[in-house]
């Protein structure tokens, strides 16, 4: 895979389930529990995502199976019989272009576990998940140091070579800088690398 920053395509499912807006209720069930996700995108047309079905949607048929309770819409989706009736809409969705940290802030912010990944007019290419956003700390060691010497501190004005050590995907920098003030500046550009999970500072300064 290429060197940081990984982008959504990177990462995401190629292969995605969806139904169509007239899928029924019984149908979105089976495939969720087949495909063992939670979510599937919901289609028309060619192909452009217009809403997403999630175990949530479904469980209002449930949960307001013998009460009065719950707004509008909650009552609206606990009669609902197809995926256009239950969705969410409209989808929340990402692009295959988008930074992985783009979707997970996309994820936390709207309180989603996948989204639906889209092209310029909305149509799907695939679905990108919590877990694959996860998949960058699969990384190497080795090749997480090899991009922070190359793709990283080669662009610090540094006089010295800094060490590089990365251990579970802590990365170490030891070394000599110029100035005090590229310490932060450092381990900020190092900390953005993909995989990285913390860094330690052994850095002195004249």
């Amino acid at each position: 895979m290429p060197e940081s920053p990984y982008t959504v395509s990177d990462v995401m499912t190629h292969t995605v389930v969806a139904v169509g807006s007239e899928a029924p209720f019984k149908e979105v069930v089976e495939l969720l529990d087949q495909w063992k996700v939670s979510a599937l995108p919901v289609l028309a047309g060619e192909g452009r995502v217009v809403g997403v079905v999630s175990e949530a949607d479904l469980l209002a048929k449930e949960e307001f199976r013998d009460t009065e309770e719950g707004d509008a819409a909650d009552r609206a989706k606990a009669g609902a019989v197809t995926a256009g009736e239950l969705m969410s809409a409209p989808a929340v969705t990402v692009h295959a272009n988008a930074s992985v940290a783009e979707a997970a802030r996309i994820m936390a912010r709207r309180h989603v576990k996948r989204l639906p990944v889209v092209d310029g007019v909305g149509l799907l290419q695939g679905v990108v998940s919590r877990s694959d956003l996860l998949k960058v700390f699969l990384r190497d060691d080795q090749e997480i140091a090899a991009e922070i010497r190359r793709g990283v501190l080669t662009q610090m004005p540094v006089t010295r070579p800094l060490t590089v050590e990365v251990t579970e995907g802590v990365v170490t920098l030891g070394g000599v800088l110029p100035d005090r003030m590229l310490v932060p500046v450092v381990a900020r550009a190092v900390r953005a690398v993909e995989g990285v999970v913390d860094v330690r500072l052994d850095l002195s300064h004249r």
